[in-house]
């Protein structure tokens, strides 16, 4: 505990010289613990620090985690890809979906948190680098994916739109990673000028334990750091 107090601290410090250089307040940008892999145990620990949200790359964990209220009632999101059968596990058990990428799972989830009486917050994710091997939507295609999420909703929506979320190429360079991160900015920007009726564009979730201030120089209100707080990961922990 005493390790990953003084990790976070060191963080958050880093977070706010990072928003005061850009001339942002620090206050306006959350703290996303990554704890894939990482134990209930882990989690509670953890939760006592000056962390804002917890971030699940895999449904049995958030189910596990959320069932054992690891977050100690901090919000948790679901940050990793969406396999559209397990969409049922996810909607209203995660405050906010980070990673829709498909008109289809878009449409699952609606129809799940319509089934389920609830409102589910959402972002968009962008494969901002191209990449074949990682999920998210091209930044070419965003735009009609955009208007299916942001169009006017009932009177009570099942999904509301919050934003954008995006991980670069892990091979960038630092210069080419801040170029993604200020594409990043752009398209949000410009998402937020079309006025979508059932959208509250007020979150870019970007930046992880490598270049998360260059993510807060660039617009990131979300950061999502794993191994800087909890240190290198044991994957044979998890399947």
């Amino acid at each position: 505990l005493q390790i990953m107090a003084e990790n976070v601290a060191r963080i958050r410090e880093n977070m706010a010289a990072a928003a005061r250089e850009a001339g942002r307040d620090p206050a306006d940008i959350l703290l996303c613990a990554a704890c894939k892999t990482r134990t209930v145990e882990e989690v509670i620990a953890s939760a006592a620090l000056p962390i804002d949200l917890f971030g699940e790359n895999h449904v049995q964990e958030l189910v596990e985690k959320t069932d054992a209220n690891a977050y100690c009632g901090k919000p948790g999101h679901f940050i990793g890809h969406l396999q559209t059968n397990k969409v049922n596990k996810v909607v209203g058990r995660a405050a906010l979906i980070e990673s829709v990428d498909s008109e289809h799972l878009l449409q699952k989830v609606e129809r799940a948190a319509a089934a389920a009486n609830l409102t589910q917050e959402i972002l968009i994710e962008i494969n901002i680098g191209g990449e074949e091997s990682k999920s998210g939507v091209s930044a070419e295609s965003l735009w009609p994916l955009l208007d299916m999420a942001g169009r006017q909703p009932p009177a009570r929506p099942p999904i509301r739109l919050r934003g954008l979320m995006a991980i670069p190429p892990a091979a960038a360079t630092p210069d080419e990673t801040r170029a993604f991160f200020a594409q990043m900015r752009e398209l949000l920007a410009k998402a937020a000028d079309r006025h979508y009726e059932n959208a509250k564009m007020d979150i870019l979730s970007m930046g992880m334990s490598g270049d998360y201030p260059d993510a807060i120089r660039e617009g990131a209100t979300i950061v999502r750091i794993g191994t800087a707080i909890y240190g290198a990961r044991d994957y044979s922990k998890k399947a």
